[in-house]
């Protein structure tokens, strides 16, 4: 008995053994000696070995994708305790996202590297931080390898395609979730609810000498301490550990076919995008953008310090970034109104030493017109100035709640999976509710990531009792998902669901009546309302195309009529004040 124990210890000890050394953890990048990624099938080998090899590390498929495969995530844990529930007592979660845009490879690299080395001990790895990656997120685009589209980037020598598998661009689907991505992406994001969210990619809107430039969220929409700590602390710690390690990085820079010393503003991140979407639940969010026309092997090398330094800060600041955003949503009702469009803040700037290049423009050889020509051989540093700060051109009341007849499931499907706190009415109940009307929108010519999107919408207020059915959903607004419920319920928000195109049916009129019926009654409705004759008359006298045209005034009529449908422009998510 004894030799059979013996015997299998030793198969153990060998078997172990060997999982530690057979596995090559070189990456495909360090390989080719920087002029190479790795495929899809690569990056997700890796991950397995790594957390077959190192108990530090679990990796767990999620969700599914519109290519069919699954999504991932790879934890790595101090404790070796992977329970987020359990986790999110004691320490800090930084959440890596990779692949959105998989000809933008470099944090898929970059973040490989990092693993390994932490759990190869080149690292410290973080007693305070769960460090969290979605190795691949665009898994469709990262099958779909080729070596032309990505026109103006200096290397990998091949790389993913930037739609995916149903050719969306996923930084664009957060809040209208049309993908199966984008609603795993919602599963795994309130599954490990991180503290601070990092999203890779690689960006040239010209040419300047940083190789790395950070977009983080902007602070004001973020608002209050959890905005200044964003923008006074971990901006400005994350540049200093970078210049400590000759690692120049400047804010993303703002500006397609321009020259950047005449200034550029901070991007506004709304909701559709990445950090936009993690900043509705007071997570702290950047991008890192890497300039596409530096070497590869630079990009990534300069991405894996930026994630180092930024896991060093979340290491250090873990206790204050939690204190900060607890009872956030708290915070936000207190001050009873919600922005929800901004603007630039023309009055306050700040100040870049920029180093750029001179460009110039000149008479193109192709076209004949001017274009824009940056000369590497003359280098320069200047201060530039950079509007990074922005003010609300709006705001609305923060109601009570919302109401949101059960007709509207496929709107009620977004906010469980983002898990908003509902209760359904037991009775059919009259509840004095406010509600608007559409009142003015402007909708895109052109098809916009499978939609036709709604823009510079306006509403009508009105208060009234409405009847309700039982089943109908009341929402809550106290509770974490509020900025969500603000962001995609209120129909002027630049991302609401309306602006997206998820109630365009009450737009469409449904009843109509025919000219030869309806003049007859047109004419008895005038009659025995002199008021409503006035108002026509007036409209008739001031509107020369309206009294020009015989149908408009018919139809105006109609609609001052208990002939006209109530269901016409009536946005139907009801408010509780």
């Amino acid at each position: 008995m004894k030799k059979i124990i013996f015997l299998f210890l030793l198969i153990t000890a060998c078997k172990s053994e060997k999982s530690k050394t057979n596995f090559d953890f070189t990456t495909v990048f360090e390989k080719s000696e920087g002029t190479e990624t790795a495929t899809y099938l690569e990056v997700i080998n890796y991950y397995s070995q790594l957390a077959e090899t190192y108990p530090e590390i679990s990796m767990e498929a999620i969700g599914e994708t519109d290519s069919g495969e699954p999504l991932h995530i790879v934890i790595l844990n101090a404790e070796k305790n992977f329970n987020f529930s359990e986790i999110r007592k004691s320490k800090r979660i930084l959440l890596i996202n990779n692949g959105i845009h998989p000809g933008e490879s470099d944090g898929m690299d970059a973040t490989m590297m990092l693993f390994r080395d932490i759990a190869q001990e080149k690292i410290e790895i973080p007693q305070n931080t769960v460090l969290v990656t979605i190795p691949v997120y665009n898994v469709g685009g990262s099958l779909n390898r080729n070596t032309t589209t990505r026109t103006n980037q200096n290397g990998p020598k091949e790389y993913g395609f930037r739609g995916n598998a149903r050719n969306y661009d996923l930084n664009r689907d957060f809040i209208k979730s049309d993908t199966k991505n984008a609603k795993t992406f919602a599963q795994i994001f309130h599954l490990v609810q991180p503290d601070v969210f990092i999203d890779n990619h690689v960006s040239n809107g010209a040419d300047y000498q940083y190789t790395l430039t950070h977009l983080f969220t902007q602070h004001n929409k973020l608002g209050g301490a959890l905005g200044n700590y964003l923008h006074t602390e971990m901006m400005p710690k994350l540049e200093k550990k970078l210049s400590e390690k000759n690692w120049d990085i400047t804010p993303y820079v703002n500006v397609f076919n321009q020259v950047p010393e005449s200034g550029f503003s901070q991007f506004m991140d709304s909701p559709r995008y990445s950090t936009g979407y993690t900043t509705l639940f007071n997570t702290l969010g950047m991008m890192v953008e890497t300039h596409m026309l530096k070497p590869y092997k630079q990009r990534v090398e300069g991405t894996y310090e930026l994630l180092k330094s930024m896991l060093e800060i979340t290491e250090a600041d873990g206790e204050k970034i939690k204190a900060l955003r607890k009872d956030y949503p708290k915070k936000l009702i207190a001050n009873k109104t919600y922005p929800l469009n901004w603007e630039v803040d023309t009055s306050k700037t700040s100040t870049l030493n920029f180093k750029g290049f001179e460009g110039n423009r000149i008479p193109s050889d192709i076209t004949g017109k001017e274009r824009l020509k940056f000369d590497r051989s003359k280098p320069f540093t200047k201060e530039v100035a950079y509007q990074n700060y922005f003010k609300p051109k709006d705001s609305v009341t923060i109601p009570s709640a919302y109401i949101l007849p059960q007709a509207w499931w496929h709107v009620m499907d977004l906010l469980k999976r983002n898990q908003v706190e509902i209760t359904e009415l037991a009775n059919d109940t009259i509840i004095e509710v406010e509600s608007y009307k559409i009142d003015t929108f402007e909708t895109r010519k052109s098809p916009y990531e499978g939609h036709y999107q709604h823009y510079n919408t306006t509403v009508k207020s009105s208060t009234g009792p409405i009847t309700f059915r039982k089943g109908d959903y009341i929402i809550n607004t106290n509770q974490r998902a509020l900025r969500y419920l603000l962001e995609t319920l209120e129909p002027q928000a630049p991302d609401s669901f309306f602006n997206w195109n998820f109630f365009d049916t009450i737009l469409q009129q449904k009843e109509h009546f025919s000219p030869y019926v309806w003049e007859d009654k047109a004419k008895a409705l005038l009659a025995s309302n002199p008021k409503l004759q006035i108002a026509f008359n007036i409209k008739k006298s001031y509107n020369k195309d309206f009294a020009n045209n015989w149908y408009a005034q018919l139809d105006w009529l109609h609609k001052q009529s208990e002939n006209y449908e109530k269901a016409h422009l009536q946005y139907p998510v009801y408010r509780l004040k």
